[in-house]
């Protein structure tokens, strides 16, 4: 039969009729062809004549009969029709009764029986507790504290092995993450540090024009600049880009199970991967940091140019109050970020889990975890010169 002929002959006689025999029976007689076409016009009206019919009194004792005895073909739409009713009955806890069917349509019905595989009931994720809540955070804590631990102490022993081995090292790994993290970080290294310089002696001088003592803003600047500025300012970039970019990397390389295939090869990770990228940020970061020291420097003599005074006498203001000793423990601190910084992008791409997601989520713990780091070390770094004098 054409496809004509299918719409002409729906359009005389429905293939499927909905009678209520009393309040607790109904019945569905199909006829006809029972296709696409044919459901087309009476599937919305048989299932909402159903539904209204089982809202109303006590839905066990209903039952729906559905009488197939006159059927003259089934296809897979209407095999759907049928389970549609089914499943309707069965949620709302009422009986279902099937007669009549041609024994030819018996296999194709068995084969999604039971349907409630069909209709999975949706997983409702438990509420958890606030002690529940405060003990996973705890014990994902104690993990990460963990595996940050013992990360440290594989790098440590590779860097060492590094420093025995040099020709074993990846340098061509090296000079392109030193590149990457280095060379291409100049500019925006050296737009923020400029803007740095400008923007603390104008809050310094404004204060300090009230007191009448704006000669001395130069020397405080210079030296905050040396001793703490210019390393912070560079490692928080650092941790923006070149944190984030080994996480990418390493975490692409992650989920294309290209990490595994190294450890299967007989090859350790670390070396291979995290030792080259910590190299560079170890050299990067002093030299990017006394860039960015430069620059605030410069921006900070132009600045004060505004308030009459003049290059020389910033000059020699900052060379009575900075010290060799300060712009050393500055590199020293930026080599420690640079260490850190490296390193928390390399660990969090390591821990990347599976799917594209999973490397953004990666890049974003990245960079998270490199500026808690570097508040941490900076802290540290402030009681030792505290007690030190360095």
């Amino acid at each position: 039969m054409s496809i004509s002929d299918t719409i002409s002959a729906v359009s005389e006689a429905p293939v499927a009729v909905w009678s209520q025999v009393d309040a607790n029976s109904a019945k569905v007689s199909l006829s006809g062809i029972v296709n696409a076409y044919s459901l087309g016009g009476v599937w919305t009206q048989i299932r909402d004549s159903q539904d209204a019919w089982l809202k109303q009194g006590d839905v066990k004792t209903k039952t729906l009969t559905v009488d197939s005895a006159t059927v003259g073909s089934l296809d897979g739409a209407g095999i759907g029709f049928l389970i549609a009713m089914q499943e309707a009955q069965l949620v709302a806890g009422a009986k279902y009764e099937l007669s009549g069917l041609d024994p030819r349509y018996q296999p194709l019905l068995k084969e999604f029986d039971p349907i409630s595989n069909l209709f999975p009931v949706p997983a409702v994720n438990p509420k958890r507790s606030f002690v529940v809540s405060t003990g996973m955070a705890v014990q994902n804590l104690i993990d990460d504290t963990v595996g940050l631990i013992t990360f440290t102490g594989h790098l440590f022993s590779d860097l060492v092995w590094s420093v025995r081995n040099p020709k074993q090292v990846r340098w061509g790994d090296f000079i392109n993450a030193a590149v990457e993290a280095g060379i291409a970080a100049l500019p925006i290294v050296g737009l923020v540090a400029f803007l740095i310089g400008v923007i603390l002696s104008f809050q310094a001088a404004i204060g300090m024009q009230q007191f009448g003592a704006v000669s001395f803003v130069g020397p405080l600047a210079a030296l905050g600049i040396v001793r703490e500025m210019g390393p912070l300012i560079t490692a928080i970039l650092l941790a923006g880009r070149s944190s984030a970019a080994f996480a990418a990397e390493i975490g692409t390389m992650t989920v294309n199970s290209e990490v595994d295939a190294l450890v299967s090869g007989g090859l350790s990770p670390i070396r291979f991967l995290v030792v080259p990228r910590v190299l560079a940020g170890i050299l990067v970061a002093p030299i990017l940091t006394l860039f960015a020291d430069i620059v605030s420097i410069f921006s900070s003599m132009l600045t004060m140019l505004i308030y009459g005074i003049p290059f020389v006498n910033f000059y020699n203001g900052m060379l009575s109050a900075v010290d060799v000793e300060d712009i050393l423990s500055g590199l020293l601190k930026a080599t420690l970020f640079g260490v850190v910084v490296s390193a928390m992008g390399c660990l969090r791409g390591m821990q990347t889990g599976t799917g594209a997601a999973a490397v953004g989520i990666s890049a974003t713990r990245a960079v998270v975890s490199s500026i808690v780091m570097i508040v941490i070390v900076d802290g540290i770094f402030a009681f030792i010169s505290y007690k030190t004098g360095f």
